[in-house]
C-alpha cells in the first residue's frame, strides 16, 4: 500500500510544480541529425551556450527578457527564433548554406560516435549510420560496426543473435527507450522486431554498465531510441525490395497535437515469400517470413513534468524446412517432409514520467513501468514447442547533485518474468524455472572534475524469488583525460543472469539432438573489467583518430551449453571449471580528403570455457575480425558511396562424430562486401546496393539434410551466411519539419 501511495504521488506530484526561466531544446539538421557545438545565444547578447553531443541545449533567460533566440552553426544559415514559452522544449531546425557566391566549409557530422565526455565506453550510431547499408531492422544494423557481431543461431529459422566482447546476446542486455525489453523468447528473434526505419539511435556501452538499468550487463549493454514525435520529420516513408523477394514498407507520422502535447504512429510491414535452395539440399537457405509491427507512442510536457507512454504490437510468421518447392529432391519424402513452423505474437506498453523538483541542484524523480506479453508457437517436424511469456518491469529513481562536482543518484526496481510452456513429444522441461520475481534497490555516486577526472561508483542489492537469496553488484567507472585529444577509461564490475534454457534456446529443436537440463541450474555471475584509450590527433586541419581497449569476463558460475561432449545431444549444466572471454580491439579513423572518411578495426577474441572437464575454445566463434569502411558524399551530400568489408577469422567447430564424422573440426575465415549508392533529393532518397557481393555461402549448414528425421540431423551448426549475393533497392521520403 505505501508503494501504491508513493506512485500516486509522484503522478500527483507534477501538477503542483512551475518552472524558472531556463530555455532548453534540441538543435538538427534537416536530416534530423542532432548539430554538435552549435552556438545558442539571445539576440542581443554577446554570450551564450553550445549544444552538447545530443544537439541539447539549455539557456538562463535575461534580466531584459529579449525573446529572439539566435543559434548558429559553421556550414548552416543562421536563424532566429521567437520564443513565447519558456517552458517548452524547443526543436530547432537549421537549414544547411549552400550558397555558391561565398566559400562555406562544412564539416559532415559522424554517423558514429564515440563520446568523449562520457564515463562508460560508449558509441552512438545514429540515423546517418544506419542508412549507409540496408538497414531494414536491428539485426542489420551492424554491418559497418566493429564491435559488434550478428550470427546466425540456426540454418534454418532466420533466428539472429549479437555477439559482443566474444560473448552471446544473452550476456548483453538490451534495452529500447533505456528500460529492459526483448527476453526470454523475444531474445531469440528481437533483433528482427524493430525496424531500421523507426530507429533514432543505438547507444552500445562495453563492459559492466551503469547500477540503475539493473544487474544484468555482464560484456555491456545496447539502447534502442525510436524516433521522438517532438523532433522527428512529421512524414516518413520507407520501401525495400530485393532480388530475393524479399519486400518491406515502413511509415512513421508525427503529430504536435498542441504545446504540451504530441504523438507518433509507426507501422512497418514485411515478407519474404520465394523459396531459395541454392545448394540443392532440400532445406530453405533463408525462411519465408511474414511480419506486421504497429507502435503508437506519446509525449507530454508541461513546465518541470514530462510523461511519455506508449504501446507496440509485433506479429513474426516464419516458414522453413523442406517446403513444397523442394520437393522435387529425390531425397524428400513428399508424404512427410520436415517442415518449420515458428510464430509469435507480442505486445508491449511502456509509461515514463519525471519531475524536476529542484532547478539548482538538478534534483529530478522518475518512475518507469513496462510491460509485455509474448506468444510463440513453433513446431519443428513432429515436435511442437509453445511458450507464453509476460514480463513486468518497474523502476523509481531519483537524482540530485551535490555542489558542482558531484551526483547521487538512488532507486528501487523490480522485475518480474513467467513463463508458460510445452513440447510435444514430451521433453525434459518439467522442474525447470519457469517465474522469478526480483526486487532491489541501487545507491550511485558520480564525481566529475571539469570532465577531466570522473569517477562513477555504484553499488545495488536485489534479492530473486527463484533462488530465495540476495546478491550484490557492485561497479566502478573511471576517466582520466589528461589533454583533449587523450581519453582513458577503466572498469571493473559484476553481472548476474537467470537463465531460462528452453525460451532461450528453442532453436535447438531444429536437430535430432536430444535436450538434457541438469535440475541444479544455478544464476550465473561473472566479473568483467576493461580499459581502453582514445586518441583524436589533429592532422591537417582533420581528426586522426585512434583507439585500443581490453576487455576480460571472468565467470564464477555459468550454465554451460555443451554440444562437445555428445554429437547427438545438447546439455545444459553449471560451470565446473574455467570460463573466460577476453576481447581485444583496435580502431583508426580518418577524413582522406573532404567528404570521404575511411575506418579501419581489428578486433581479436579468446572465448574458453571448461566442456566436461576439458577447457577448450567455444564452437562456432571467429577467433578475430578486421573491418574496413569508405564513405564517401559529394559537396553537396547530392551522392553517398559507401563500401564495407568484413574479414572474419575462421574458428572451432563442435566436435563431431568419432565414428561417423559428418563436419570437420574446424571452420575457414572468410570475407563479406557490401556496397551502397545513395542518390539525395530534398525530400526524398533513393538507394541501391549488393550484400556479400563475392556470394560466399557456408556450404553444408544443414548436416545430414538426406536424412532430417535420422539420429544425424542438425540444423545448428551454422557459422556464416547461407545465403548468397543480394541486390536491392529502395526509397526514404520525408516532409520536412
Amino acid at each position: 500500500m505505501k508503494t501504491i501511495k508513493l506512485f500516486i504521488i509522484l503522478l500527483v506530484l507534477p501538477a503542483l510544480a512551475f518552472g524558472k526561466d531556463i530555455l532548453k531544446g534540441y538543435v538538427y539538421d534537416r536530416r534530423n541529425q542532432p548539430l554538435t557545438g552549435a552556438a545558442v545565444r539571445w539576440e542581443n547578447s554577446k554570450t551564450g551556450v553550445a549544444t552538447n553531443d545530443k544537439g541539447y541545449f539549455e539557456i538562463n533567460g535575461t534580466p531584459r527578457k529579449d525573446h529572439m533566440l539566435a543559434i548558429s552553426h559553421v556550414g548552416f544559415n543562421k536563424k532566429l527564433v521567437h520564443i513565447y514559452d519558456f517552458a517548452e522544449t524547443q526543436n530547432i531546425v537549421l537549414d544547411e548554406n549552400t550558397e555558391l557566391d561565398e566559400a562555406v566549409v562544412t564539416r559532415t557530422p559522424p554517423g558514429r560516435i564515440k563520446s568523449r565526455t562520457g564515463i562508460l565506453q560508449t558509441e552512438k550510431i545514429t540515423t546517418k549510420e544506419l542508412h549507409r547499408a540496408a538497414c531494414c531492422n536491428l539485426s542489420e544494423s551492424f554491418e559497418t560496426n566493429p564491435s559488434v557481431d550478428v550470427s546466425f543461431s540456426d540454418a534454418v529459422t532466420g533466428a539472429k543473435q549479437i555477439r559482443l566482447l566474444g560473448l552471446a546476446g544473452t550476456y548483453v542486455q538490451t534495452l529500447t527507450e533505456n528500460y529492459p525489453n526483448l527476453r526470454g523468447p523475444a531474445s531469440i528473434y528481437g533483433l528482427d522486431y524493430i525496424p531500421g526505419p523507426w530507429m533514432e539511435s543505438i547507444q552500445i556501452s562495453k563492459g559492466a554498465a551503469s547500477v540503475k538499468n539493473g544487474y544484468e550487463s555482464v560484456a555491456g549493454q545496447m539502447n534502442v531510441e525510436y524516433k521522438k514525435p517532438n523532433s522527428a520529420a512529421p512524414l516518413s516513408l520507407n520501401v525495400f525490395a530485393s532480388d530475393a523477394s524479399r519486400y518491406e514498407a515502413n511509415a512513421d507520422a508525427a503529430f504536435i497535437l498542441n504545446d504540451k502535447l504530441n504523438t507518433g504512429v509507426f507501422l512497418h510491414y514485411s515478407n519474404e515469400s520465394a523459396s531459395h535452395d541454392n545448394n540443392d539440399d532440400s532445406f530453405l537457405d533463408a525462411p519465408k517470413k511474414h511480419q506486421f509491427n504497429l507502435m503508437n507512442r506519446w509525449h507530454y510536457m508541461s513546465g518541470r513534468y514530462a510523461s511519455q507512454f506508449g504501446f507496440r504490437f509485433v506479429q513474426d510468421y516464419r516458414t522453413s524446412g523442406q517446403t513444397m518447392h523442394t520437393l522435387n529432391s529425390a531425397s524428400v519424402n513428399r508424404d512427410d517432409p520436415y517442415r518449420i513452423f515458428v510464430n509469435a505474437n507480442r505486445g508491449e506498453f511502456y509509461t515514463k514520467n519525471s519531475c524536476i523538483l529542484d532547478e539548482e541542484t538538478n534534483g529530478n524523480i522518475a518512475l518507469i513501468f513496462t510491460g509485455s506479453y509474448h506468444d510463440g508457437k513453433s513446431q519443428y517436424a513432429a515436435n511442437k514447442y509453445n511458450v507464453y511469456g509476460n514480463n513486468l518491469y518497474a523502476s523509481l529513481m531519483y537524482e540530485t547533485g551535490l555542489g558542482k562536482a558531484q551526483q547521487l543518484s538512488a532507486g528501487i526496481s523490480m522485475n518480474r518474468d513467467k513463463y508458460s510452456q510445452s513440447i510435444y513429444p514430451a521433453q525434459p522441461v518439467t522442474g525447470q524455472p519457469d517465474q522469478e520475481t526480483t526486487t532491489g534497490a541501487y545507491l550511485q555516486y558520480t564525481f566529475n572534475k571539469d570532465d577531466k577526472f570522473i569517477a562513477l561508483a555504484g553499488l545495488r542489492a536485489d534479492y530473486g524469488s527463484l533462488y530465495g537469496k540476495m546478491f550484490v553488484t557492485p561497479r566502478l567507472h573511471l576517466k582520466y583525460m589528461p589533454v583533449e585529444w587523450l581519453n582513458m577509461r577503466a572498469s571493473l564490475g559484476k553481472g548476474y543472469r537467470t537463465v531460462f534454457v528452453m525460451p532461450e534456446n528453442s532453436f535447438y529443436l531444429a536437430s535430432s539432438r536430444k535436450i538434457e537440463i541438469a535440475g541444479d541450474l544455478k544464476q550465473e555471475s561473472a566479473w568483467n573489467y576493461g580499459a581502453s584509450i582514445s586518441l583524436h590527433i589533429p592532422v591537417e586541419g582533420e581528426e586522426l583518430g585512434i583507439s585500443g581497449e581490453w576487455y576480460r569476463t571472468d565467470f564464477d558460475n555459468q550454465v554451460v551449453t555443451d554440444v562437445d561432449s555428445n554429437p547427438h545431444a545438447v546439455r545444459f549444466y553449471n560451470l565446473q571449471g574455467k570460463s573466460y572471454a577476453g576481447s581485444f580491439q583496435v580502431e583508426a579513423s580518418y577524413p582522406l580528403f573532404r567528404g570521404f572518411n575511411i575506418l579501419g578495426a581489428y578486433r581479436w577474441t579468446n572465448v574458453k570455457t571448461t566442456y566436461s572437464g576439458k577447457l577448450m575454445k567455444k564452437p562456432l566463434v571467429s577467433d578475430y575480425k578486421a573491418l574496413a569502411t569508405a564513405s564517401y558524399e559529394t559537396r553537396l551530400k547530392k551522392w553517398m558511396f559507401d563500401f564495407t568489408a568484413q574479414f572474419n577469422g575462421g574458428g572451432r567447430m563442435p566436435a563431431p562424430d568419432a565414428v561417423n564424422p559428418l563436419w570437420n573440426t574446424t571452420f575457414d575465415s572468410f570475407t563479406i562486401l557490401n556496397a551502397q549508392v545513395t542518390k539525395n533529393f530534398r525530400n526524398w532518397s533513393i538507394y541501391a546496393g549488393a550484400e556479400n557481393i563475392t556470394g560466399f555461402r557456408q556450404k553444408n549448414p544443414v548436416i545430414s539434410s538426406e536424412n532430417p528425421f535420422g539420429n544425424d540431423f542438425d540444423a545448428t551448426m551454422a557459422w556464416g551466411p547461407t545465403m548468397g549475393r543480394k541486390f536491392y533497392a529502395g526509397l526514404r521520403y520525408a516532409i520536412g519539419n
